[in-house]
């Protein structure tokens, strides 16, 4: 995968058309899209889904509320959507509900997996998170001695 952020909008049967530059880098025909921890979507190839359920249910145990919360909320809505001939995805309903989707969206892909936001909820997560972000790469400027 490659990285960058694209301003989309989805039609009105849910699809949202995935650019061209990110579709040529995705490994058949299928994204796993499931319910991201902030107010998104996460994208996944198959692949690195498999990785990452995987991680998630090994290290996790039924008998703890923790970890079933985790596998409730992230592992069970997952869904595998295929691409189309024109390049577009369906977003299952129950996920556009979830994240808040309307319209406008915005795609962010970040090598190995994509997100998907709702465009007026990620350009409000950008002005509130602004001075953690200043925090954190104040910090990591620290760690990597910038």
């Amino acid at each position: 995968m490659v990285t960058g952020e694209y301003r989309n909008n989805l039609d009105e049967k849910g699809r949202m058309l995935i650019p061209s530059r990110l579709r040529t880098q995705i490994p058949g025909s299928c994204l796993v899209l499931t319910r991201g921890i902030d107010k998104c979507l996460w994208v996944y190839t198959p692949e690195e889904w498999s990785r990452i359920s995987t991680i998630i249910l090994e290290s996790s145990s039924v008998f703890k509320s923790r970890t079933r919360l985790l596998q409730r909320r992230i592992i069970a809505p997952a869904q595998e959507c295929e691409l189309d001939k024109s390049g577009r995805i369906n977003i299952p309903p129950s996920l556009r509900e979830a994240a808040g989707l309307s319209r406008e969206v915005v795609l962010l892909a970040m090598e190995k997996y994509m997100e998907i936001w709702d465009t007026e909820t990620y350009d409000q997560y950008l002005n509130e998170s602004e001075e953690d972000f200043l925090a954190a790469a104040e910090g990591l400027g620290d760690e990597l001695n910038l």
